[in-house]
């Protein structure tokens, strides 16, 4: 782990929670404490004053209505990808995590899937599938898809479809007195606009439903070329996405692979700058769209049909625990100098030690707001940048930092000064997240339901 911190005092409150989910509540110190806590992201260590692991909604309400009472701060958490944003607050809080509450299923003629707990979206999607449907999962099939959409959802289909937030049809939510509450467009309709992109500040969420969209496949892949071409392919990739079509959703990454033998050979150990994602459009359609990308004469081309549970795998994110920091920023414009900026900061002469420099494309419906929208109903901002580097070691992870740094300040002309939650891995402020005048109601809604603030969210409204 990259960030080390000390054991957390003793706190003779957690002691009430002893017993709960059928035993599988951790205090310092008890077998079963670290590896309860460790998320996803490995590089970082989390020190709650207790750790407890439900497989039951039932258990998820006797365990808050205890913490509460004990006077107890709650920390929800699916899988622990965005959990560098709570370092230093689990100070008297228990972690709850969801990890062994999930499951799925699918209403086939509603079009509709019922996600429980931090079942993640790998699952959802291969559910969605045996219909002939498709949901908005994002680029990992390992995040769970609550979480996902509390922070709004960016996906292949979004700028089609807009984010997956506002495809939420209903929320399981356990408040802070203990209530299970569902909240849909006609029961607790302030809380349900909240839970759409708002964030985990309003209790834990159970079991979330999504609409589906009517897709069994798309034409979606991968277009890969040795480093030294960046600044070509990415000035093509900038020219290209201006005025582009809504039917795709792609994303431009300059790559450093590491040596690992479970790779394929050929991006094994190199240096890559790689354009991945999907086109909503039938495959006449979409070759034409993708002829000015392909002139360019990429080594490696996977664009093909695929059916839709592959899209999950395009961006070879990586699955299973990971060591990792990150920066992030939303652009207004990419433009040549940004593309200049860009290469220069995070190209294969930079010295840059970060695996991904990416840049997203965003725009069309991710940038009109959604009819009935939620707290997050749309993205301002045409592209969203995001850098990741591996932090094996405290060495690397400070590297790491610095080098997300540079290129984020690098492009920092082209910023918009917005944010987008689920990329970013440090505490902010979360007026960056929303547009004008949300944060005010999202804080009353907060308020309402958790008036003694017992929620610890990734990102404190």
């Amino acid at each position: 782990m990259m960030i080390d911190a000390p054991a957390p005092m003793p706190d003779s409150r957690a002691e009430a929670l002893r017993g709960l989910c059928a035993g599988r509540v951790f205090l310092a110190g008890d077998p079963g404490y670290e590896a309860a806590c460790t998320p996803w992201n490995v590089a970082l260590t989390q020190r709650p004053a207790a750790v407890a692991v439900p497989t039951s909604v039932e258990e998820v309400v006797e365990l808050v209505r205890a913490a509460v009472g004990a006077g107890l701060r709650i920390v929800p958490q699916s899988t622990g990808h965005g959990a560098g944003a709570l370092a230093g607050r689990f100070e008297g809080a228990v972690l709850l995590r969801l990890s062994d509450l999930t499951g799925v299923t699918v209403d086939g003629g509603r079009r509709v899937a019922r996600i429980v707990g931090a079942t993640v979206w790998g699952e959802v999607s291969a559910a969605a599938a045996a219909h002939g449907l498709a949901v908005m999962h994002g680029s990992s099939p390992d995040v769970a898809a609550a979480g996902y959409c509390l922070g709004g959802g960016l996906s292949w289909y979004g700028r089609r479809h807009g984010l997956a937030c506002n495809r939420l049809v209903a929320v399981d939510i356990v408040l802070a007195d203990g209530t299970l509450v569902r909240a849909d467009a006609d029961h607790h309709p302030d809380l349900f606009w909240a839970l759409r992109g708002g964030g985990g500040s309003f209790g834990v969420v159970t079991a979330v439903e999504i609409g589906l969209l009517p897709y069994a496949d798309a034409y979606a892949g991968m277009l890969g070329w040795d480093g030294s071409r960046a600044a070509e392919v990415c000035r093509a990739w900038a020219e290209w996405t201006h005025g582009l079509a809504e039917d795709a959703t792609t994303s431009l990454r300059l790559l450093s692979i590491p040596p690992l033998p479970e790779l394929p050979p050929f991006i094994r150990g190199r240096q890559l700058v790689a354009i991945d994602g999907a086109v909503l459009a039938d495959d006449e359609d979409a070759v034409r769209l993708l002829e000015p990308l392909r002139a360019l004469g990429p080594e490696i081309d996977t664009f093909a049909r695929v059916p839709a549970p592959a899209l999950g795998r395009i961006h070879l994110d990586p699955e299973g625990p990971t060591p990792a920091v990150s920066g992030h920023l939303v652009l207004d414009d990419f433009d040549a100098a940004a593309v200049d900026a860009y290469v220069g900061a995070a190209g294969a002469d930079s010295g840059t030690t970060l695996l991904s420099a990416e840049i997203r494309h965003l725009g069309g419906a991710l940038g009109r707001p959604a009819r009935g929208g939620g707290a997050l109903d749309r993205l301002p901002g045409e592209y969203a940048a995001y850098f990741v580097a591996v932090a094996a070691t405290p060495e690397l992870g400070a590297q790491g930092r610095r080098d997300a740094a540079r290129a984020a300040e690098a492009l920092r002309p082209w910023s918009s000064g917005h944010r987008v939650l689920n990329f970013t891995d440090e505490a902010v402020d979360a007026a960056s997240a929303f547009p004008p005048g949300t944060l005010g109601r999202l804080r009353a809604v907060r308020d309402r339901v958790d008036p003694s603030g017992a929620f610890v969210a990734n990102h404190a409204l």
